[in-house]
C-alpha cells in the first residue's frame, strides 16, 4: 500500500489529478491531519467536482479540523452531486452528518 510519500512523490513528479489528492487526502486523514488533508481533498474536487466520495472525506476532514461551517457547505455541495449521479448512499450518509452538524452549530457546542 502507497504511503503519504509515496503519493507526495507522485505529485512531485507532475502526477496530479482527482484520485491521487483523494488518495493523499485520505492518507492525511488517517495520520492525524485533517487539515492537510482538507487541502488535497478540495483539490480532489476541484480536478473532478462531479467526485462525491472527495465530497464526503472533505467534509469529514473539515468536521475533524473543526471547521464546521466549512464541512456543512462541502456535505451539502457532496450530496447534490451524489444525488445528480443517483449516488443515493452517498447522499444518505453525508445528509446524516450534515443534520449533526447543523444540529451542533443550533446548540452552539
Amino acid at each position: 500500500m502507497p504511503s503519504v510519500a509515496d503519493f507526495e512523490a507522485m505529485l512531485a513528479a507532475g502526477r496530479d489529478n482527482a484520485l491521487l489528492r483523494y488518495s493523499l487526502g485520505n492518507e492525511y486523514l488517517k495520520h492525524g491531519d485533517p487539515v492537510r488533508a482538507a487541502e488535497h481533498l478540495r483539490r480532489a474536487v476541484d480536478h473532478d467536482p462531479k467526485y462525491s466520495a472527495a465530497w464526503k472525506l472533505l467534509g469529514r476532514a473539515l468536521t475533524d479540523a473543526a471547521a464546521w461551517d466549512e464541512a456543512l457547505a462541502a456535505y451539502r455541495q457532496g450530496i447534490a452531486v451524489a444525488e445528480a449521479r443517483g449516488d443515493k448512499q452517498a447522499a444518505k450518509e453525508m445528509g446524516v452528518f450534515a443534520r449533526r452538524i447543523e444540529k451542533q452549530l443550533k446548540s452552539g457546542d
